[in-house]
């Protein structure tokens, strides 16, 4: 039976899953419940291990084939954790948990690797060893990091690694990949400002920090502008202002900003740290302020492999007929952690016309559940071909 008519048989059943995951989302490593309904699903298949507490809240199942004589072992990966968006859907399933919401799709990852690995442990029909990898805390929290920390990688044998994410404005079902670098790296900075507070209405004997910040955040524009090679990808955004005075009639002695920095490339990434330092420090000192800088690398740059993307992309259209592709994007994605340990890739499956990820009222479309689960399968049966 083609995979893609066993997961629209499976489809009902999957999406009752998926839809309680969206009525009980849990936040970065709190996936608690998450986690044990994910681990007693894959003992239920037949699993050959189920592992948890890997990474903290990790769950990893490991299946393996008729045969083993190819050696070979690949790894597959969803995460399971929400956002603290308050839900605006009005679903009948919608979050039970205020200020909890599954709005980047992550219940639809974990369902559809749930479903692929039923469909690999009942059938087996590969020549190799499957790992399905499920990982709390990707936003923000490093999930990944903490699982290949943890020696996932080493412990399982995992040669290969691939994982998936839902894209609204996409086709249902459709995908979209790219080889390189794919997502950005996103890192933080905290500026203080400090100055000198006092009077407003006698700003002379001031050394007003609200002017200075003004002047810093319109100076590190120039990173992009002016320091960036332009066909390089990099943003710089102040997103928080924050000044010690309440009071119309006072001047600030202290302002805190914050934002974030996305770069594809660690040439821009070294540039992009460097030069916020300095600008800062050298507006601030141009007024007679100081500015003290922290600056926190984040996830790194998310890069796919070139043969493993032009697999994962041959995979793709075996399953829906077609695989475009995809932009850069400038969004995070902590997958990054899990290829640079192992080769692998990353790839986008059509969400169709709904909301954006981490909008209130976005909501993962159950009508991509086959192709992702074709897809995941077919990952397996077409790399470790049964003998």
């Amino acid at each position: 039976m083609p995979v893609k008519n066993r997961f629209a048989e499976l489809l009902p059943e999957i999406t009752a899953w998926r839809r309680d995951l969206h009525e009980n989302p849990e936040i970065l490593f709190e996936t608690h419940r998450t986690s044990a309904v994910v681990a007693e699903k894959l003992q239920g298949f037949g699993c050959d291990e189920v592992v948890t507490g890997i990474g903290r809240t990790g769950v990893v199942g490991v299946i393996r084939g008729k045969s083993s004589g190819s050696g070979k072992v690949i790894g597959l990966r969803a995460d399971m954790d929400a956002l603290p968006i308050h839900e605006q859907t009005g679903l009948d399933y919608a979050s039970k948990t205020d200020g909890a919401m599954h709005a980047c799709g992550h219940d639809g990852h974990t369902a559809m690797l749930l479903g692929a690995a039923k469909y690999l442990a009942e059938t087996r029909n590969f020549d190799g060893t499957v790992v399905v990898i499920f990982q709390p805390a990707e936003e923000g929290g490093g999930g990944g990091k903490e699982m290949c920390d943890d020696g996932m990688m080493d412990r399982f044998g995992i040669q290969e690694v691939y994982g998936m994410h839902n894209w609204p404005g996409r086709p249902v079902g459709t995908f979209a990949i790219r080889p390189g670098a794919f997502f950005a790296a996103t890192d933080q900075f905290d500026i203080i400002i400090e100055g000198k507070g006092g009077h407003a209405a006698k700003p002379q004997q001031t050394v007003d920090s609200t002017l200075v910040a003004a002047h810093v955040v319109t100076a590190l524009q120039s990173i992009a502008s002016r320091n960036a090679d332009p066909v390089d990808q990099i943003v710089v955004s102040v997103t928080s202002i924050e000044s010690s005075s309440k009071a119309f009639n006072v001047i600030a002695q202290r302002v805190a900003l914050k934002g974030t920095v996305r770069t594809m490339s660690t040439e821009m990434r070294d540039l992009a740290e460097t030069r916020l330092k300095a600008i800062c420090e050298g507006v601030a000192a141009s007024f007679g302020a100081t500015a003290d800088v922290t600056y926190y690398r984040g996830y790194p740059c998310m890069v796919n492999h070139d043969d493993q993307t032009a697999f994962a992309a041959d995979v793709a259209k075996s399953v829906s007929g077609a695989c475009e592709e995809a932009p850069l994007v400038m969004g995070g994605e902590d997958f990054a952690f899990m290829l640079e340990e192992r080769p692998g890739a990353y790839i986008l499956v059509g969400n169709g016309d709904t909301a954006s990820v981490h909008h209130p009222e976005y909501n993962f479309n159950d009508e991509a559940i086959p192709a992702g689960c074709s897809w995941w399968a077919e990952i397996v049966e077409q790399r470790m071909p049964a003998g």
